[in-house]
């Protein structure tokens, strides 16, 4: 999520609107009403209102979770690979990652080819790095379930990424959509419909769809922009998010307020105007250093595109 800000800055010189959003790794254990099997890598989507989640913190503390576990999944991964005839350095494995930025598969596999032993990116995920291939390994992934509570609790629809290449997808769909699940990924970037879309009309789930644009450098990942969403599949995903961003929006300015409250022992905002239910807060405190600027500046530059939005 650290990229949303320069993102939404990029977009102001540009006809582009951001939807702030993350992808969150995860694994599915099955249940015995859904079968036996082992677990499963499974990816949710979260997609966030212009003010990004209503809990943020709670979001940041569950996602620094899995980055640190990441660096332990990095560690399995390159003992698999040295088991395999291929020695590399953590170390290397993060600077090619960036300062701050937990390991993955993608940094593993560039270690890979600049270390020559496989030819491009392809290949190393090809090869090695697939899910369940010889050198994939597990990290500290939380449960799917869990994810999709955790994007529900935090103001966001909750998506599951590119079902079709899941084992099981009618389970997991299944035990997810009971979770709160709001959709399934069913267009794809090759231009196909997923044989899925059947499942997403019984259970009553949006049908979206993505590029899973990663920037592995490699010529044959599907483009930004490269799948072919129906507009009126656009229509329904804003019909079911624009009253769970609203709700998030609500709970963020109560938030606000109920700091502000803390602070000078008195509500900081006050109703000025209303557009349908959702109301038009100004902050009331005569004293600037009670409240953060940035919150301020949040406020009087997004308190518009709300009320638009909204209307």
């Amino acid at each position: 999520m650290a990229g949303v800000p320069e993102a939404v800055e990029a977009a102001k010189r540009h006809p582009v609107r951001i939807i702030p959003g993350v992808e969150i790794s995860a694994v599915h254990s099955p249940s015995d009403e859904s079968g036996s099997g082992a677990e499963e890598p499974v990816h949710i989507l979260a997609y966030y209102g212009s003010w990004g989640p209503a809990r943020p913190q709670e979001l940041e503390r569950f996602l620094a979770g899995i980055r640190e576990g990441r660096y332990a999944r990095a560690n399995k991964m390159l003992l698999k690979l040295r088991g395999l005839g291929m020695p590399m350095k953590l170390e290397d494995v993060c600077t090619i990652a960036g300062n701050g930025v937990a390991p993955g598969r993608l940094h593993v596999a560039r270690a890979m080819v600049d270390a020559g032993y496989v030819e491009d990116l392809r290949q190393a995920f090809s090869r090695y790095l697939y899910d369940g291939g010889p050198a994939y390994a597990t990290g500290s992934e939380p449960t799917a379930e869990s994810v999709v509570q955790l994007v529900c609790r935090t103001g966001g629809v909750a998506v599951l990424a590119h079902p079709w290449a899941l084992k099981n997808p009618g389970a997991v769909i299944k035990n997810l959509k009971a979770a709160g699940l709001h959709g399934i990924e069913v267009y794809r970037s090759d231009g196909k419909v997923s044989g899925l879309s059947d499942l997403a009309d019984t259970y009553e789930l949006l049908k979206l769809g993505g590029s899973d644009f990663h920037g592995r450098d490699d010529k044959e990942e599907p483009d930004v922009g490269s799948v072919d969403l129906p507009v009126l599949a656009v229509l329904k995903f804003l019909e079911i998010a624009k009253p769970i961003w609203h709700n998030a929006i609500r709970e963020i300015f109560a938030s606000i307020s109920e700091r502000t409250t803390d602070l000078n022992g008195s509500n900081g905002f006050q109703r000025i105007s209303s557009a349908g239910d959702f109301c038009i807060p100004r902050h009331s405190s005569e004293d600037p250093e009670l409240t953060s600027v940035s919150e301020v500046e949040v406020l009087r530059t997004e308190v518009t595109d709300i009320v638009l939005t909204h209307q």
